[in-house]
């Protein structure tokens, strides 16, 4: 067994609402504590410089590339994402000495696997300076380089939940973020250990019987919509929406035949894959309703690339507090739909905690992607650790 960390895990995601921060003890397998959580939000000039960056970033070629908007908006997400861990730090009362990684996402502004492209802004080596802790980041980058999707990147850390929570096998583990995607985790039987089917040579438990993928759009086209139409940041638990009108043309329909639905998985998307286009000429509730239909009719394809029905479906993400959007997907889904809360998770840190276990994998070499969850040939290490050195 590897030593066990103390891992501080940082998300900024495709919402683009702000950073979460959660500290996780692992030692890249196991969870052997979930510690505070915290969250620290973007203002506005933040999120229109991300949104600059996002449309520099359509024209890029290489990954590498920060013209413009990209550098300024890399040199922001690299002081706020800093910022928030002297911040967390300070309101826990831990010490930098007290953390052993730091596991930094970064920012997704652009992800195009079919030409091997994927741009994450955020300097890992410069925040493992400024916050006097080693950092492991750059974690979809090898992935698609070999021919992944690089995404999801969560799947063998909600393996690790549904293994502590001891769940009932298979099951589905569902994030609505601004982009929704799902792991389907079956049980691990004894011919299921092979690397075809997912696990490392060396016997790795980390996903013996997984498959995951980006399902389609989550929050983001309906915080774009009620940000447009209302000035608001987002639908407060759906209400605009469920007081809307399913229009009587094919709108939803339209919006349902993309290509991206016939795709097998794994796939991963864009957050701008999808766009408003469709419903602009709807009022502000039906748009929006329209909107919570085209993600929960996305999330109710997903079984269809499952190789069992799972038992239950457990929901992380902001998408679980959209009281009307939850209702819609059980009455979809016709199986057992719990909030992360309800098998004693903490929804909102699901994601901060994953890039905690998985700078935890990365920096002691164990893969972090598979054939199941990102359709990369073998099981793949990833990312890289940039060290604090008190001389640089």
């Amino acid at each position: 067994m590897d030593t066990v960390l103390t891992v501080i895990g940082l998300m900024s995601g495709t919402s683009m609402d702000g950073i979460d921060v959660a500290l996780l003890k692992t030692d890249g397998e196991t969870v052997s504590a979930f510690g505070p959580v915290r969250t620290f939000a973007y203002v506005d000039t933040d999120r229109a410089l991300l949104a600059a960056a996002m449309v520099e970033a359509r024209t890029s070629t290489g990954r590498d590339e920060r013209p413009g908007p990209l550098a300024a908006a890399e040199h922001i997400i690299t002081q706020r994402h800093t910022e928030a861990v002297w911040q967390f730090l300070d309101e826990t009362g831990l010490a930098a000495s007290d953390i052993d990684l730091v596991g930094f996402h970064g920012q997704t502004v652009f992800h195009d696997p079919a030409r091997r492209l994927t741009i994450q802004l955020g300097n890992g080596g410069r925040l493992a300076q400024d916050v006097g802790i080693d950092v492991a980041w750059d974690f979809r980058a090898a992935d698609v380089a070999a021919g992944g999707q690089g995404a999801p990147l969560a799947p063998a850390f909600h393996q690790a939940l549904a293994r502590h929570a001891k769940l009932d096998l298979p099951v589905a583990v569902l994030n609505i973020g601004g982009v929704a995607n799902v792991t389907w985790i079956g049980p691990e039987y004894p011919e299921n250990s092979g690397p075809e089917n997912g696990k490392s040579e060396t016997g790795d438990p980390a996903a013996g019987a997984l498959i995951a993928f980006d399902t389609g759009p989550g929050n983001a086209l309906i915080d774009d919509w009620i940000r447009e139409k209302a000035g608001l940041d987002f639908d407060r638990n759906g209400d605009i929406a469920r007081s809307g009108v399913l229009p009587n043309d094919d709108t939803l329909l339209t919006l349902m035949t993309d290509s991206f639905f016939e795709v097998p998985a794994p796939k991963s998307l864009d957050r701008n894959h999808f766009s408003l286009k469709r419903v602009d000429h709807l009022k502000l509730a039906d748009g929006a309703q329209v909107l919570v239909y085209f993600t929960v009719s996305s999330i109710a394809r997903a079984p269809a690339w499952f190789p069992a029905p799972p038992k239950a479906w457990i929901v992380t993400g902001g998408g679980r507090h959209n009281g009307y959007m939850m209702e819609i997907l059980r009455w979809h889904l016709r199986t057992p739909v719990h909030i992360a809360e309800e098998i004693g998770l903490d929804g909102d840190a699901v994601e901060a905690q994953a890039f905690a276990y998985l700078a935890a994998r990365t920096a002691t070499g164990k893969p972090i992607t598979f054939p199941g969850t990102t359709g990369v040939g073998t099981p793949m290490s990833g990312g890289r650790v940039s060290r604090f050195s008190e001389h640089a």
